[in-house]
């Protein structure tokens, strides 16, 4: 089964040319020990070019090895280029490739150092290369927690209305007390418009605080006060609503193993994943190729 870690490749009718073939093996697989390899190699060179993007925007590092940095993230942006084109080249449909979310993530790692040949500075975005560091997952199988992925999504959609109704109610409590503020302190302390309090009200009730307005009244500080314990109880609301989904989705998803265990005595259910819906015969999971338990004889 295809997926995006994994472009089809071309069939055998299509006469592709070995080397083609070997090359999207050990570029798009990671079940080979030269897939494997390359994506480890892969990984380690990302995180090399975001470390020196991160070392060339201190200051004193730059002007002692500006150039050394500026050497390596150039020499790293040339083979991240050419592997670019060799997943184009290797892959059935390259066009196709190019609009999944991994390859969309390929380009974009490699257009900041590009342009940074017309547009100064944009070097530093290509820090978003982090983001193909995603591929790790394919190393670390996680197929296995596509089971609980699914299982978080369907409890934040659970969810959604009573967050919805969280936020609104934090918005509220936010513009009020930001009103408030804005007529017991006044422009004096800082509290110059109502969006200035509002903003004050949202750093104070998630307890940031950063310090940068305060009351300076009495009145005032007994106000900030009130906000900063309300503060703490707020935070809690949220991640107790989402537990309570996760917890209801486990049960309901135990109760539906149960259900086709029940009604499709001969299907096994997956170890690793959870998943139920095999047919009779089969031998490994169908989602993470997981080998099945041996039936009984009948």
């Amino acid at each position: 089964m295809h997926s995006l870690f994994n472009p089809p490749a071309a069939g055998p009718g299509e006469h592709w040319p070995a080397w083609r073939l070997r090359l999207n093996t050990i570029i798009f697989s990671a079940d080979t020990r030269l897939g494997s390899l390359y994506d480890w190699v892969l990984i380690l060179l990302i995180v090399t070019s975001v470390g020196v993007v991160m070392l060339d925007s201190v200051r004193p590092v730059r002007a002692q090895w500006g150039g050394t940095l500026h050497a390596i993230e150039w020499t790293l942006t040339l083979l991240f280029t050419a592997e670019y084109g060799l997943r184009l080249l290797t892959v059935k449909r390259p066009l196709a490739y190019s609009v999944t979310f991994f390859g969309v993530i390929d380009l974009l790692s490699l257009l900041p150092t590009w342009l940074s040949l017309i547009f100064a500075g944009t070097q530093v975005l290509a820090v978003i290369r982090v983001l193909r560091v995603l591929r790790v997952f394919r190393l670390l199988q996680v197929s296995q927690f596509a089971g609980e992925a699914e299982a978080l999504a369907a409890a934040l959609v659970a969810s959604a209305s009573r967050l919805i109704v969280f936020l609104g109610t934090v918005l509220t409590i936010v513009v009020i007390m930001g009103s408030v503020m804005y007529l017991v302190e006044g422009k004096e302390a800082g509290f110059d418009s109502i969006p200035r309090g509002i903003y004050w009200a949202i750093v104070t009730l998630t307890t940031v605080g950063y310090g940068d307005i305060a009351p300076a009244s009495a009145f005032g500080q007994s106000i900030a006060a009130a906000i900063m314990v309300l503060g703490y109880a707020i935070i809690a609301v949220p991640t107790g609503i989402v537990s309570v989904e996760i917890a209801r989705e486990g049960q309901r998803s135990a109760a539906r193993r149960t259900t086709q265990g029940a009604e499709n005595p001969g299907q096994q259910t997956c170890v690793r994943c959870g998943l139920a819906d095999h047919q009779p015969a089969a031998r490994y999971c169908c989602r993470c190729a997981e080998p099945l338990a041996e039936r009984p004889p009948t």
